[in-house]
């Protein structure tokens, strides 16, 4: 396993790895790309999660309007991410909060983004500062690392494949 530098990633960007990006200049870091802020939902509803998903639940949620900025108090947030990912059968990312969001008391929790994943993807802001916290539209949130797997996998192909790509966000 290897992680992609910023010439790889700018290589592997030109052949379709991310689209839907802002500004490659500024997103694109010495060891991954930043990813930045679509929209912003409040959760409504409990989960299920049990062993085989045939018992699935995803919470109920409704987005927060942005004006320019939006303001959220402690708790969590389902985001979107303006960018589409799409994974090769030969990487993997991990996403990481950007450090500003964790000096102002906010993180932003991830999954794992499989080899062979294509999607605008959803990610959980968590505002632990008792005074909140003030996000732009299109902040700069999580860093995607990217990982050359050591052979080529099978692929993603779970049920969040091709998640929120649609003309209708």
């Amino acid at each position: 396993m290897c992680i992609l530098s910023s010439e790889e990633l700018r290589n592997r960007i030109e052949e379709g790895l991310i689209s839907g990006y802002l500004n490659i200049e500024v997103q694109l870091q010495p060891n991954g790309f930043d990813c930045t802020l679509r929209s912003v939902k409040r959760l409504n509803s409990a989960g299920r999660v049990d062993f085989s998903n045939e018992e699935r639940v995803i919470s109920e949620s409704e987005e927060i309007e942005f004006d320019e900025w939006i303001y959220l108090t402690p708790g969590a947030y389902k985001a979107i991410l303006n960018e589409i990912i799409r994974l090769g059968k030969d990487l993997m990312a991990i996403g990481r909060p950007r450090s500003t969001l964790l000096r102002c008391g906010v993180t932003v929790e991830t999954a794992v983004w499989d080899a062979g994943y294509e999607g605008r993807s959803e990610v959980l802001i968590v505002v632990h500062n008792p005074e909140g916290v003030w996000l732009k539209k299109n902040a700069r949130i999580i860093q995607l690392v990217f990982i050359k797997l050591c052979s080529v996998t099978h692929g993603y192909s779970g049920v969040y494949k091709f998640e929120n790509i649609s003309e209708t966000l």
